[in-house]
């Protein structure tokens, strides 16, 4: 699975979740450069809508 989410709820998301303790998990914070809507062929903040 792979959400796209602004930064701010990140740091949200990590105050709520972490215990300090084996198993927290991880999150991958990664740049997002292009976005493809394969049905339509549609590109960039269209394909996103």
């Amino acid at each position: 699975m792979l959400w796209f989410i602004p930064k701010p709820p990140v740091e949200a998301i990590i105050a709520g979740a972490r215990t300090g303790k084996i198993g927290d998990g991880k999150i991958f914070v990664l740049d997002l450069h292009e976005c493809i809507r394969i049905r339509t062929g549609e590109t960039g903040r269209e394909a996103i809508g």
